[in-house]
């Protein structure tokens, strides 16, 4: 079951570097601003990209699995059909705490799997607002 509890985000928001798949270089969407609003907040944003050098002042991986620092949260920007594939990778990796599927992504099945591996899951939610209304506001 994905986390659902305000108490449940509000611990994930508590972890500070987010991979973020599917991370944009284009000013204005929201695979660039979501990101760029968190790294202003603190977090650690590791962008994965493979049509990018650089996003956010920062090098942009191929892959999840490219990825060479310690992960706590994986933030998904990609269709819901590619789901499964980063949910794969996310689970040969053994630092992601989170997976987070933002709005409008689903994968009940993948969703499965991460939990069933111990990972927790937030699905069909933006970090953006949760992080304001939980985090910010406090």
């Amino acid at each position: 079951m994905p986390v659902e509890t305000d108490t449940e985000v509000r611990r994930i928001l508590d972890y500070k570097t987010v991979a973020v798949v599917g991370c944009s270089s284009t000013p204005g969407k929201d695979a660039h601003e979501i990101p760029k609003y968190l790294q202003a907040q603190g977090y650690e944003i590791v962008p994965v990209n493979p049509t990018a050098d650089e996003v956010l002042g920062r090098p942009a991986y191929d892959s999840l699995s490219d990825v060479e620092e310690k992960v706590d949260i994986v933030d998904v920007f990609r269709p819901s059909p590619e789901v499964a594939g980063i949910v794969d990778e996310a689970l040969a990796r053994d630092d992601i705490e989170v997976i987070w599927l933002q709005l409008g992504i689903h994968d009940d099945e993948a969703v499965t799997r991460a939990e069933a591996a111990g990972r927790r899951v937030v699905q069909d939610r933006c970090m953006k607002p949760e992080h304001q209304r939980l985090v910010a506001s406090a």
